[in-house]
Formats: C-alpha cells, sequence, structure tokens
C-alpha cells in the first residue's frame, strides 16, 4: 500500500482499521504533502508503535523520472514508469512536461498509459488503452520533478483521457487543493476532455477547476471522423451541459481547437463553430497540428490560422493561437508516447 497519493478521508479509514488515533491521518497529510518525505519513520510525530505498524503494512513510493529531454525553447519532458513496482507491467512509461514562460511554469500531466478515445491526430490515442493511473502515479509527475517550486500552474492534458479516470482525477486535485494537502487554488488547475459526459457532469459538481473541452470540428459528422467518441458523446451535446452551469466567476471554460489544412479551417469551419458557441462565455484556443509520422494531417498554413482567429473574435469569441513548445522532442500537443529513449 502506497501511503502517497491517498487523501485524508483514505487516511482515517486507515487509521480506523489499523487501531491508529485519528488525527494521525492529518499528521500524515502533513508529512506526505507539506513536508515531502519519502519514508516513514520520518513521521517523527507519530508514535514509534504507530511507526512500526505502518512500515508492516504500506510504503511512501514516489518514483523519480528515469529520463528528461530538453527543448531547445526549454521546455522540459519527463519520463516515468507509469506502474512503479509491477513486473507485468514494467515496459509501460508516460510522460508529464514542464513549459517554463517568464514567472509561470506550467506541468503537463498524464492520466492514462495510452489512451481509449482514439483520435486519429494524437500520438497517444493511437497507442491503445494499457491502463489507469492511481493518484500517487498522478501526482508522482508534480511532486518528483526538480521545478516542483517554480509550479504555478498543472494542466491535465498529458496521456489519456481524465473523465475516463474521474476518481483518481479528483483524488489527486483533492490533495492539491485541500488544506491538508498542498492548499492550492483550484484556479491553478485546467482539466481537458474530449467530452465524455457523465464524467464531465460530475467534474463539473464536484470541482472548481477549469475545464478544456477538446473540440477540434464543430461540424458533427467530420468531428467523428477524426474523434470516435462524438458517435456516444455528440459536441452539441457536451456544449448543452456546459451551458447549464455559471462562467461568469472566476472558472473558465475553454475550447481546444487543432487546425488541420484543407480538413477545419476554412470560414465554414469557423463560422460553425461561432454558432455552436454562441452566448456562452468561454475561450477558444487553436492549436497548431504537430505532425508525427504516418499521419495523414498536415498543419495549417499561417494565413489560415490568423484567418480563423480573426473571425472568432470578431464575433464576440475571445480566441488566440497557442503558441508550440517542446516540439523538437516530441512534447507538444497529441505527441507523448510514453517511450523509453535510446
Amino acid at each position: 500500500m502506497n501511503l502517497f497519493g491517498m487523501t485524508l478521508p483514505q487516511l482515517q479509514h486507515l487509521c480506523t482499521e489499523e487501531g491508529l488515533p485519528r488525527f494521525a491521518a492529518r499528521q500524515m497529510c502533513d508529512w506526505l504533502y507539506a513536508k515531502r518525505v519519502d519514508n516513514i519513520d520520518a513521521m517523527t510525530n507519530l508514535s514509534l508503535k504507530a511507526r512500526s505498524r505502518l512500515k508492516e503494512i504500506a510504503v511512501i513510493e514516489k518514483p523519480a523520472p528515469v529520463n528528461c529531454q530538453v527543448s531547445k525553447d526549454g521546455t522540459k519532458k519527463y519520463l516515468f514508469p507509469a506502474f512503479p513496482g509491477s513486473q507485468e507491467n514494467k515496459e509501460h512509461y508516460i510522460e508529464a512536461v514542464y513549459i517554463p514562460d517568464g514567472e509561470r511554469g506550467t506541468l503537463c500531466i498524464s492520466c492514462q498509459v495510452g489512451c481509449k478515445m482514439g483520435c486519429r491526430f494524437c500520438v497517444t490515442g493511437q497507442q491503445g488503452f494499457h491502463g489507469n493511473l492511481d493518484s500517487a502515479a498522478i501526482l508522482n509527475q508534480i511532486f518528483s520533478i526538480p521545478e516542483f517550486e517554480q509550479l504555478t500552474n498543472i494542466v491535465y492534458m498529458g496521456m489519456g483521457e481524465p473523465m475516463d479516470n474521474l476518481d483518481n482525477i479528483l483524488a489527486s486535485i483533492d490533495v492539491l487543493t485541500s488544506d491538508w494537502g498542498l492548499a492550492w487554488s483550484p484556479r491553478r488547475i485546467t482539466v481537458s476532455s474530449v467530452g465524455i459526459i457523465p464524467g464531465l457532469k460530475r467534474f463539473l459538481e464536484e470541482s472548481q477547476c477549469h475545464v478544456a473541452v477538446s473540440l477540434h470540428n464543430a461540424f458533427a459528422i467530420e468531428r467523428e471522423a477524426i474523434m470516435p467518441a462524438q458517435r456516444a458523446y455528440p459536441i452539441a451535446d457536451v456544449v448543452a451541459l456546459l451551458r447549464r452551469y455559471d462562467w461568469n466567476g472566476q472558472r473558465r471554460i475553454s475550447f481546444e481547437y487543432t487546425l488541420f489544412k484543407g480538413l477545419n479551417d476554412d470560414i465554414r469551419h469557423a463560422t460553425q463553430l461561432v454558432s455552436l458557441l454562441k452566448g456562452l462565455r468561454c475561450r477558444v484556443n487553436l492549436i497548431p497540428f504537430h505532425p508525427s509520422p504516418d499521419t495523414p494531417f498536415q498543419t495549417s498554413s499561417t494565413i489560415a490560422t490568423n484567418r480563423f482567429r480573426d473571425y472568432i473574435n470578431a464575433h464576440g469569441i475571445t480566441c488566440t493561437v497557442r503558441t508550440s513548445r517542446g516540439q523538437d522532442i516530441m512534447a507538444a500537443c497529441g505527441l507523448l508516447a510514453g517511450q523509453t529513449q535510446t
């Protein structure tokens, strides 16, 4: 049993089961998350008896990254074992990307090994699905990088679909935002989704973090051709769900839109996107497509990108073009593969 990654209620339950005082759970949280200790003996305000029992049944496991690649633009891509200690799944890895930008330090983290969604333009999606990360493996990407103290923002936009692993996503966010954890504001966290409606609905009700929806095409038939999730969860239904919530406060909804040359980057598509989102307080982030081997897609031209952006902005929806980071080390959007480097 790994104590790292457990929430206060989970540790309280453990204390009850093992006959430890309930207040020991909050003490453990302080050691695990505020003080970031890596062994049970370091929890010196727990009794010797409590520490002895914990060492019999539990560990604190936070594996260091096994590789780090550095981009020419300063972006760093960290490689972690997906299932530490597992002989059966020892060949699986995940990736997290650290993006420095002035006083901001953003970490893009993964939540699954591979992905079930099968988006045709995404390298991760072409790998198939190999398992969910538990909350410890999700949080370890944050706690085990040298830049931990420089982090200002976390985005759940790496490998996997967060709404397909929601229990572990919410547990990890609980650690990040609770007073017994890191006590971060949920406004520092953005969670992405292709729009799995049951999970998205639950997430909106149980979290105050920002949400980013992977849209990529506002025409249902065309979206389905590149995003199979459209069949089960039509984007029109996703937007209808989002309209039921208040986006006038500090919480933010954004839509991610990767531009593909000749596929979704003309004014016809921009018009449909405006029609879909009209009246919803939101932002559209345009993402340049990052080519990968064996892909049939091409990157939109700068002229087409700017024309698309300007049309959206002219119709009352804030639209920006995201700057690509880490493309030379396969760390940009849609390129994470969780592969060891030779």
